[in-house]
């Protein structure tokens, strides 16, 4: 009997205990232990983690991190760590997080447009995915890459055309860029092709010449006359006389590009550089910004009239002037030069 109730206790005591390590269990796997009160939170894992600095990572976005450890290490995330953007529902528990940490990399809209300069472009990219600028631009310069693609530094940026683009965080920076390629190849397809040639010019003197079309004029619906008057310059022979040139030599000179110019002087007409159209009929040898979609499609259907000189409307503001002889365009000058008078800009 002795013996029996002996047996029944060590039998009442390991339900008890297996009772109390299910209920640890079922709490540790199955209960809410998220740490945030928005009904989600983002978790940034960089690329080569290791599981201590994941750790320090996901301290703060759980309540428990002995049992968000614990349970990481028995599903075996320890040794599969994978970089990426993961976003977390409130009230997750552990089995729910480390599943979502081990399969579920969530990709960001990707978006860039007016950039002067390979430097700002790869500034733009750098706040959006993991690679940071300086490894961005070194992609973006590699010379084998440039050369096995028949591009230049100078025109290197024609490659990017802005849009918005679905990417993973941890994108590297030679991942972006060849990226970059294939939408630039897909952008240029067949009926653009045909566009292009039928003009006379090649993908790259197009975005070059949409490029001065966008630092021109801002109203979408204005830019295929715009492109018109630069295209019957180019046909003709003429130098493009495009003020936005100027102003990209003057930085490019300098190699200051915060400076603002808002009026070119007579003087800066003189400056020796490739991009000053007023000195030189040769296209500039790459683009003076990233140009618009609608700035590019806007040169490979520019408006075909006889215009040949436009100055700023300062009667509609944002839009121009456009003028087939040179008295007609030195009358709408003059009522522009007047305004900026008033205005005293100076430079």
């Amino acid at each position: 009997m002795y013996i029996k109730k002996i047996l029944l206790a060590i039998v009442l005591m390991g339900m008890v205990a297996g009772g109390i390590f299910a209920y640890y269990v079922y709490q540790a796997v199955f209960s809410p232990n998220t740490n945030f009160e928005s009904e989600t939170t983002t978790v940034y894992i960089p690329t080569g983690a290791t599981y201590t600095e994941l750790i320090e990572l996901m301290s703060p976005v759980v309540k428990d991190i002995y049992s968000f450890d614990r349970i990481a290490r028995r599903k075996g995330y320890i040794d599969k760590i994978k970089a990426g953007r993961y976003i977390l529902n409130k009230d997750l528990n552990n089995n729910d997080i480390v599943n979502i940490l081990r399969s579920k990399n969530r990709p960001i809209q990707l978006s860039f447009n007016n950039q002067e300069r390979l430097e700002n472009l790869a500034g733009r990219i750098a706040v959006q995915i993991e690679a940071d600028s300086v490894s961005l631009l070194e992609a973006f310069k590699e010379e084998a890459f440039l050369s096995k693609n028949s591009l230049s530094l100078e025109n290197a940026l024609s490659m990017y055309v802005p849009n918005k683009y679905e990417f993973f965080w941890n994108t590297s920076a030679v991942q972006f860029r060849d990226r970059m390629l294939k939408e630039y190849t897909r952008f240029w397809n067949d009926k653009r092709m045909l566009k292009a040639k039928e003009i006379g010019l090649t993908q790259s003197q197009v975005i070059t010449i949409a490029s001065i079309v966008q630092k021109e004029t801002a109203k979408v619906d204005e830019r295929p006359r715009v492109a018109g008057v630069y295209m019957n310059r180019y046909n003709n022979d003429w130098k493009l006389d495009a003020d936005p040139t100027i102003i990209y030599a003057i930085k490019n000179h300098r190699n200051d590009w915060d400076t603002v110019i808002k009026r070119v002087l007579y003087k800066d007409l003189e400056l020796d550089s490739p991009y000053n159209t007023y000195k030189y009929k040769e296209l500039p040898p790459g683009p003076i910004t990233m140009p618009d979609i609608s700035s590019i499609d806007a040169v490979l259907n520019y408006e075909k009239h006889e215009y040949y000189f436009f100055v700023a409307n300062v009667e509609n503001m944002g839009y121009h002037k456009f003028a087939k002889t040179l008295r007609q365009h030195n009358r709408n000058k003059k009522q522009y030069i007047d305004w900026v008078n008033k205005q005293g800009i100076r430079r």
